[in-house]
């Protein structure tokens, strides 16, 4: 399941044209549930993190490595206190 909250976000459509009309303070909130595939690969000087939830949906997300290791650190803390 993919839910989408977009805050401050217009589109304009015409004759098959895409355009952004909406102010600049725009912001999106994504999120996946239920994830049942996922993947990490190099993209540049970045890990790409790919996420699918086998209903179609599908988010990519591209980190810095010191963000990676961060989230690891946070992941390890995680398995470590469910362990306790």
């Amino acid at each position: 399941m993919l839910t989408l909250d977009l805050s401050d976000f217009m589109l304009e459509l015409d004759e098959g044209t895409v355009k952004h009309v909406g102010t600049k303070t725009k912001s999106a909130t994504v999120k996946l549930y239920h994830v049942t595939e996922t993947e990490a690969r190099e993209f540049g000087d970045r890990v790409k993190f790919a996420f699918d939830d086998g209903e179609g949906n599908h988010v990519e997300v591209a980190l810095d490595p010191e963000q990676v290791e961060s989230l690891l650190a946070d992941v390890t803390a995680l398995q470590d206190e469910s362990t306790d």
